[in-house]
């Protein structure tokens, strides 16, 4: 099973959609790593550069309704050959989750509160997630900023879970049909 955390991408902004994860225009690209250079150009928060803020962060944390829009593997695919390996959010765009599952990659959902906690805690600050997948149907995600250090519960349930330890769609079919 693949390896999930890394440094943190904090997007404190509800509603980031798939044209913002990866713009239209770069939907005839043929392969993957194609979409690389363009992720999240089309974003538009104060303060965010994707050129100096993408490079070497993996996890992205951020508000509600992540990845709505038009339905389009591409998003995920973007993230993927960016290494991000796992999105936190309130909550998804049923699609775009399940494409992440897919594609063998974590958006977990999360209570608000409990983001509100992480943008006060370690927004803006230079954080590293720690993401471990355990044996029952949860997770923990440990969040560590210099002294600073919390650790949340998640759930990662059945199928989602199988497609995780199978790298996702392909390698799960692949050992099950």
């Amino acid at each position: 099973m693949k390896q999930f955390g890394g440094k943190v991408l904090f997007l404190d902004r509800s509603d980031i959609n798939t044209d913002e994860i990866i713009p239209a225009k770069y939907l005839t690209e043929i392969t993957k790593e194609a979409l690389k250079p363009y992720l999240l150009e089309d974003l538009k928060m104060e303060g965010f550069n994707p050129k100096e803020d993408i490079p070497g962060k993996s996890v992205i944390i951020t508000r509600e309704n992540f990845g709505c829009g038009s339905s389009r593997e591409h998003a995920p695919w973007a993230l993927e050959v960016n290494n991000i390996n796992a999105v936190f959010a309130v909550n998804f765009a049923r699609i775009f989750r399940q494409n992440m599952y897919n594609c063998g990659m974590l958006a977990v959902n999360m209570k608000e509160s409990e983001i509100d906690e992480i943008f006060r805690t370690f927004g803006g600050k230079d954080t590293e997630a720690k993401i471990t997948i355990n044996d029952d149907e949860t997770g923990k995600l440990k969040l560590i900023a210099g002294s600073l250090s919390k650790s949340y519960i998640f759930t990662l349930k059945g199928f989602d879970k199988a497609l995780i330890q199978s790298g996702g769609w392909l390698g799960y079919a692949d050992s099950n049909y």
